[in-house]
């Protein structure tokens, strides 16, 4: 088993302009925002986004960053609709498909076993169709004559997810109470990238079993390219048990315009964006 650890600026420079990036977690919930963060510090754009969104697609968006979007929805939880995207859509800023999370699932679930698209039902009866003129219709080959969405393969180039533990080969570990797809995000893409709370300092997983039952291993070091240890790294997303959700900053977050956001917190490296953040929290005491 190789060491597979990197830094996030390290994870971010093997990226490109034009990718299809998936980016895993859901809404507000354990985003690699440490990884995100790292990508607006390079020049990478016209980017493909696929995401349960939340404040990753929010900055990218405001950053404009991206030129497609394919979503589900983009929150921030706590706040229902997330500003900088809607902003950054309301202005036309990139394309959007937006489809049912059912759907979303299944176009990763037909990308991580490499067929061009599965059959569901979700969004039968909907607009979903009518917002998406290229989504075609399948029908069951057997008795039943049932029509599908024929949803097709949200194949990704790259991979960006957030753990709470992972080891150096790239096995993940997951322990809070949700999983989030982030397995099917890492399977769909031919590269996946791993930010973690706590890196194990060995290959292997039998540390990471020792602290939590073997099902919270979500992810296998076969479709892991990096880790990178990033304490604190989901910030200001959720990544229970580790820390909640940071609503105070995340309220700031959603009411600064982000030009003056990214002047104060985004302007140096990750170290440099904790630091700002312990020093927001002290001066609103």
């Amino acid at each position: 088993m190789s060491d597979k650890t990197m830094s996030a600026d390290e994870a971010v420079a093997r990226l490109e302009s034009g990718m299809t990036v998936g980016i895993g977690g859901w809404g507000s919930r354990r985003k690699p925002m440490a990884l995100v963060r790292a990508l607006l510090r390079t020049g990478i754009s016209d980017l493909t986004v696929v995401s349960y969104g939340g404040p990753d697609v929010g900055l990218l968006a405001a950053a404009g960053r991206i030129r497609k979007l394919v979503t589900a929805f983009t929150t921030l939880d706590s706040i229902p609709l997330e500003p900088h995207y809607r902003a950054a859509r309301e202005s036309g800023a990139f394309e959007l498909a937006e489809v049912d999370e059912a759907m979303f699932m299944w176009g990763l679930h037909a990308a991580a076993n490499r067929l061009p698209f599965l059959p569901v039902r979700a969004g039968i009866g909907s607009d979903v169709m009518r917002v998406n003129p290229g989504l075609r219709t399948v029908t069951s080959p057997y008795e039943d004559g049932e029509t599908f969405v024929a949803m097709p393969a949200l194949r990704l180039d790259a991979a960006l997810v957030h753990m709470n533990r992972a080891d150096r080969a790239g096995n993940g570990q997951y322990l809070g109470p949700d999983p989030y797809f982030d397995d099917l995000f890492c399977e769909a893409a031919d590269t996946a990238y791993v930010s973690c709370e706590q890196l194990v300092d060995h290959l292997g997983t039998a540390a990471l079993s020792k602290e939590a039952a073997p099902q919270t291993l979500l992810l296998n070091r076969s479709s892991v390219t990096g880790v990178v240890e990033t304490p604190n790294g989901a910030h200001f997303t959720s990544c229970a048990p580790d820390h909640p959700r940071d609503e105070p900053f995340q309220k700031l977050y959603a009411t600064t315009p982000y030009d003056r956001f990214a002047e104060r917190f985004l302007a140096g490296d990750e170290d440099a964006y904790q630091s700002a953040v312990r020093t927001w929290h002290k001066e609103r005491r």
